[in-house]
């Protein structure tokens, strides 16, 4: 089940990687675009610009269920196959058609009486319904991709029989969602409205259990009932839409902005801490690794590489790390500070997030900010001191995280992955290939065949074995060219 989980994280990756392209759309566009056009004037070659710019980004956020589903089906497919998108695509039709309150109206009266049911099959084209849809195209293309049908059917054998498939199973799932979709609905919808009922405290808290949530994956699930409108809330798509707190029941953005400090700031400040914490033989090896964690979380809002250096070997430390999360979004909420992004919280999408309506306050990310890199470094400094924890720098153990001896770009995609896979004992012993954001995930018959020196001479940033049978080996924002290489080798 974990894997799975992880699967999925994984997969909504690549639909979310649309998202910065709608920031720097909409960002410049709304630069371009005076207040004024709010009302619909547009005059002058850069409102008109500005528009078509804003027009460009909004259809990505308006569409944000189909790029789900395509995503997910081509991220959980084996080997990324394309026929997974265009089965997940088959299943989102199916499911959304069927599902359509207009025709749920035909087949059941009566839903026109339950207002809370009505509601339900009216959101039924949303982020939730696009990911269930590339989870049903996936695993129908990993598991049908190969039949082989009599020869008076073959044209259907193979991938084409995929789609087929796909569609009979969503028939299937629609029939189901019929009774269970209104349920879960509600379900969403009153975990929504009781942290939303909350004000700045309730954005706090779901801040917390974001950060909470991310080592299990689980996250996603919860950024689609806050960020997204699946449930009537989307602070992300009323943000980006051009939309003010006005035109919301919400002070528009608070389940964003707090992350700005946190992820820009918050996170180097952590990393200082753990650095000065370190062994001093082992400072200079832990500095390689949190420079350029933070570098990435400050510029980019990308944070995977900074906390899975430390979740699992100091849980009760990321437990805090996640509490500072909310602590300071519930401040940003209390002293307006305004921003959105459409990746994550990094500099880049403050930039282009500032000149948005919604944005307020943006000068605030500077105390915020200071005041986070203290918090953060205070909180940091003083558990891990008191408690003795394994963060980086710290432990012994083999398997822990280690600077590069030379970076990956020093040597070609195709080398990495071959040291890696003499490393891990040969392509006999590699069970599956996947990967992450920064780390090439591998399970492997026999653990005692890794070799955890050899694959560190390939200059990666480190080696961690999580269980048995199962091997991570960090690389950084390249690893997908290291595991495509990799999977070539082991063909």
């Amino acid at each position: 089940m974990m894997k799975f989980v992880q699967n999925l994280g994984k997969a909504l990756m690549l639909p979310v990687a649309c998202l910065p392209l709608c920031g720097l759309l909409m960002g410049v566009g709304y630069l371009l675009r005076p207040a004024s056009m709010q009302d619909g004037a547009v005059t002058g070659a850069g409102p008109l610009i500005g528009l078509f710019l804003v027009k460009a980004g909004g259809a990505l956020i308006d569409n944000m269920s189909l790029l789900f589903a395509v995503g997910v089906g081509v991220g959980m497919a084996k080997d990324n196959n394309g026929t997974g998108g265009i089965a997940a695509l088959t299943s989102w039709l199916v499911i959304t058609t069927l599902l359509h309150l207009d025709f749920v109206v035909q087949l059941t009266p009566a839903v026109t009486g339950d207002a809370n049911r009505a509601l339900a099959f009216a959101k039924i084209a949303n982020p939730f319904t696009g990911i269930l849809a590339g989870v049903i195209g996936a695993l129908c293309c990993n598991r049908f991709s190969n039949t082989k049908l009599p020869d008076w059917l073959a044209f259907f054998s193979g991938q084409r029989c995929v789609a087929i498939v796909t569609g009979l199973v969503s028939i299937v799932v629609s029939a189901l969602l019929l009774f269970i979709w209104p349920l879960l609905y509600q379900s969403l919808i009153f975990l929504g409205q009781a942290i939303a009922g909350m004000g700045a405290v309730g954005a706090g808290v779901y801040a917390f259990l974001n950060r909470l949530l991310i080592p299990f994956g689980l996250h996603h699930a919860l950024n689609n009932v806050f960020w997204f409108d699946t449930i009537g809330l989307g602070d992300l798509t009323h943000f980006w839409a051009g939309e003010t707190s006005a035109d919301v029941s919400w002070p528009l953005g608070i389940y964003m902005s707090g992350f700005f400090p946190c992820m820009m700031f918050g996170v180097p400040g952590a990393a200082l801490a753990i650095l000065q914490c370190a062994k001093p033989g082992k400072r200079k090896q832990t500095a390689d690794i949190l420079t350029s964690a933070s570098i990435c979380a400050f510029v980019c809002g990308i944070t995977e590489p900074f906390e899975f250096a430390f979740m699992f070997a100091a849980p009760a430390l990321y437990a805090a790390y996640a509490m500072l999360y909310g602590v300071f979004t519930v401040i940003a909420a209390y002293v307006d500070f305004r921003a959105g992004f459409a990746f994550s919280a990094g500099a880049t999408d403050l930039l282009f997030s500032a000149s948005l309506p919604a944005a307020q306050n943006i000068w605030l990310v500077l105390p915020l900010g200071l005041a986070a890199f203290v918090a953060f470094y205070l909180v940091f400094r003083v558990m891990i001191a008191k408690l003795d924890l394994n963060t980086p720098g710290r432990r012994d153990e083999e398997g822990a995280p280690e600077a590069p001896r030379e970076t990956p770009k020093d040597r070609a995609f195709a080398e990495i992955a071959e040291i890696v896979l003499i490393g891990v004992g040969g392509r006999e012993n590699v069970v599956s290939v996947d990967n992450c954001v920064t780390r090439l995930r591998l399970e492997v018959k026999d653990s005692d065949l890794v070799d955890r020196e050899k694959i560190r001479s390939a200059g990666v940033r480190g080696v961690i074995c999580p269980s048995a049978g199962s091997v991570q080996v960090v690389i950084g924002q390249d690893v997908q060219f290291v595991a495509e290489e990799f999977k070539k080798l082991c063909e």
